[in-house]
């Protein structure tokens, strides 16, 4: 699944979390069609992406795959905007100059391999997913409640009320689908010191994060991106675009614009 519109304008690629899929920038892909030519891939091993060569799938086999996409496309560079596992594929494309901007929000890959940061995330996320598959059979009529919405996503979101039943069913959907996921889960792979930036890079945290908290993987990642603008988004959950998708919006508007003409390098 992915999708691509054919407008005018700088290209901007918006890249997913970990189990989910492109669908999760839907609500983002009108207003940002307007200024951008926008393409939103479904990862790799994720219900509707490209089916995965290697496994253990590393992070360089994602970053590859949308690099593959982008030279699909004829773009040179775009801005890159991704969320989680999409934030940390984002930043590992700048480190390859594919990047005019970055805006990660809550990204993947800011932990110590084997410490808490790394651990209790995978634990979290690998609860979140046995939670769906034990109660799989009864999703459909019980995500038509906003207040089972809410709880159900209660890891990754402050509102999951917001989503209508389709659209949590289709998280649901996506998550047990996902054939990465413990790949994801268990690997070593991790973002390195990154300085100077090749462009500028917004990490916009979500204060609200149960999945990486600001004050662990944030922390880290102010560490190793010393040069990056840092932001906290109050009042979102992990996945921001669910609680507060104008938010998301403005913080990304404003990331790709502050890039400037100096970078923004012809396709």
């Amino acid at each position: 699944m992915s999708w691509k519109a054919p407008m005018s304008g700088e290209p901007l690629v918006l890249l997913h979390g970990v189990t989910m899929s492109a669908r999760v920038w839907d609500p983002l892909i009108p207003p940002l069609s307007a200024r951008y030519r926008v393409l939103a891939p479904t990862a790799l091993g994720h219900r509707g992406g490209a089916v995965v060569t290697r496994r253990p799938a590393r992070i360089g086999d994602f970053v590859d795959e949308v690099e593959r996409l982008m030279d699909e496309n004829r773009w040179g560079t775009a801005h890159l905007v991704g969320n989680s596992l999409g934030g940390w594929t984002a930043v590992e494309l700048a480190r390859r100059g594919r990047a005019r901007s970055v805006c990660a929000f809550s990204p993947a890959g800011f932990w110590e391999a084997g410490g808490t940061g790394h651990a209790n995330s995978s634990a979290t996320i690998a609860r979140n997913a046995t939670f769906a598959r034990l109660t799989r059979p009864l999703a459909p009529l019980g995500l038509r409640a906003p207040l089972v919405r809410r709880m159900a996503f209660r890891v990754i979101a402050e509102r999951g009320d917001r989503l209508d039943p389709a659209t949590a069913r289709g998280i649901v959907a996506d998550l047990l689908a996902c054939t990465v996921t413990d790949d994801l889960l268990n690997t070593a792979d991790q973002i390195a010191d990154f300085a100077p930036l090749p462009c500028p890079i917004t990490v916009a945290w979500s204060q609200s994060d149960r999945v990486f908290p600001p004050t662990v993987n944030g922390a880290i990642a102010k560490q190793r991106l010393p040069d990056a603008t840092f932001e906290i988004l109050p009042g979102v959950g992990h996945v921001p675009m669910i609680d507060n998708p104008d938010l998301v919006l403005q913080t990304i508007l404003t990331c790709t614009t502050a890039a400037g003409p100096d970078h923004q390098t012809p396709v």
